[in-house]
């Protein structure tokens, strides 16, 4: 077994001890791994160890892996970095499904990009911090941006995302997400998802409903330094 492998399997088996400390299956969560400064050759390894659902938090990354591993079948490509609408087309053209949609400028630019392509899943970011600064919706705003999405009928809204903030622990800002996410759920049935947990608190995420994992270096390992 090569390191990458044993990693995989370690963080496998984490998860489904959380789902089932949880009560919760572990067929129902899904694991995205995060490639982040990686290159490409480390997807083509990760998918022949069966991983299918990839994750980028840039632009210019994201692109240049999906041309890449094109050949490779079934990769969904998450995209789960902060969005500028300006970039959103060549998102859009990528990835399989966008975490961070926190504006309606990202939402208008995603779908004003999906002529003749297929509905996008996405996401809503929330910012579980008081600093407007961060990424993601204000609580106050979650309904006004769900429903501008949902009228947007090349997005398909699915939940929503968020990171956990420094000095708080994770198990309560996880608690408020998953408040926030059953008040999009009252919106649309379709958004069941919870995107949430990272390498450091996925199983506080798991013990709340996430339904997205978003793991890189425990996975990975280090990352190369950035060029």
């Amino acid at each position: 077994m090569t390191d990458l492998a044993a990693r995989l399997a370690d963080v496998d088996a984490r998860l489904a001890a959380a789902a089932r400390e949880a009560g919760r299956d572990p067929a129902d969560i899904t694991r995205i791994v995060v490639t982040k400064f990686h290159p490409a050759s480390l997807v083509r390894e990760l998918h022949g160890l069966g991983v299918r659902d990839v994750g980028e938090n840039r632009q210019q990354e994201l692109t240049a892996k999906a041309d890449d591993c094109a050949d490779l079948d079934g990769v969904r490509w998450h995209f789960i970095g902060q969005l500028q609408s300006k970039k959103a087309a060549a998102v859009r053209r990528a990835a399989t499904v966008v975490h961070s949609v926190d504006r309606p400028k990202v939402a208008d630019a995603l779908h004003a990009a999906g002529e003749e392509l297929p509905v996008l899943d996405v996401l809503m970011q929330v910012n579980l911090t008081d600093d407007p600064g961060r990424g993601g919706v204000a609580p106050e705003g979650i309904e006004s941006l769900a429903e501008h999405i949902l009228g947007l009928d090349s997005l398909r809204l699915r939940g929503v995302m968020a990171v956990a903030p420094l000095g708080e622990p994770p198990a309560e800002a996880f608690e408020r997400l998953a408040g926030y996410a059953d008040r999009v759920y009252r919106m649309s049935p379709q958004a069941t998802w919870l995107s949430a947990g990272m390498t450091g608190d996925f199983a506080e995420a798991i013990a709340v409903g996430a339904t997205h994992l978003r793991i890189g270096t425990a996975i990975t390992g280090a990352r190369p330094d950035r060029a």
